[in-house]
């Protein structure tokens, strides 16, 4: 099946930092290219993979689950953890929940975490119901494109299949439990206006993992899809940052 434009994974060999970005339910690599170019061309070793199921047709996507979406970002996790002495894992969305999860299962080998929007939670209202109707109605509507800036497009899909769904809702449940496994600096920026994920998803993180060094960025220009939106500046800024905070403190203390 061919990828829609713009699906496509990015690597990129760079230097001994590492850093995986995520995306995002029903979207692709599309939602994060422009953070991954900013990243490489900082210097930067880059992996941006595409999950299974996404980037094609939203009926790819119905016969994959969340352990699926993991098993992706963990395989890419080890390999920058064979080419790179210090990994930062982000995302974005469901991305940022796969990030978190690889943050409480790898420990140590996580330097920091940066994720955009996290999604923690299901909604109830739509939620309740997916393990039963997911066998009668194969799709609902999608939400794509939440993106202030005119003309900026996320190219996720327009349907949203309910098995997946339902594979999204468990991943959300079992990241909640591992939230408090957390224990790495953690970069957290949401957007003030969201129509996708609510705020009270940050929320979650900020309340639930074990992490000292906290930072988190309210983006006051950007809907759900920050990374195309007008704060994409302001999320490298901060990343860049974050990064050089982390890792000049790590070099510091290796010469002392």
């Amino acid at each position: 099946m061919p990828l829609v434009p713009g699906a496509d994974p990015f690597r990129h060999e760079g230097s001994d930092i590492g850093v995986l970005l995520c995306h995002g339910f029903t979207g692709s690599p599309a939602s994060l290219r422009p953070w991954a170019r900013h990243l490489a061309e900082r210097g930067h070793t880059v992996s941006l993979p595409l999950l299974p199921g996404h980037g094609t047709r939203w009926q790819d996507l119905q016969a994959t689950g969340w352990q699926d979406w993991y098993a992706t970002v963990d395989r890419e996790l080890r390999l920058l953890r064979d080419r790179c002495d210090r990994v930062f894992v982000a995302g974005l969305s469901m991305g940022g929940s796969l990030a978190l999860r690889l943050a409480a299962r790898h420990g140590d080998a996580v330097t920091g975490v940066v994720v955009v929007n996290p999604a923690t939670t299901f909604p109830r209202v739509k939620g309740w119901a997916l393990p039963a109707v997911r066998h009668v109605v194969t799709s609902i509507p999608g939400i794509t494109d939440d993106i202030a800036k005119e003309g900026a497009v996320e190219g996720g899909y327009d349907r949203v299949p309910l098995h997946a769904a339902h594979a999204m809702r468990q991943l959300t449940r079992v990241l909640r439990g591992d939230l408090a496994q957390v224990t790495q600096p953690l970069l957290l920026l949401r957007s003030r206006v969201d129509h996708v994920v609510p705020p009270s998803d940050s929320a979650v993180v900020l309340g639930a993992v074990s992490s000292t060094d906290i930072t988190e960025v309210v983006l006051e220009e950007s809907y759900h899809v920050a990374t195309l939106d007008h704060d994409a500046e302001r999320i490298h800024d901060e990343t860049d940052a974050f990064i050089t905070r982390l890792t000049t403190r790590k070099a510091v203390r290796d010469r002392t």
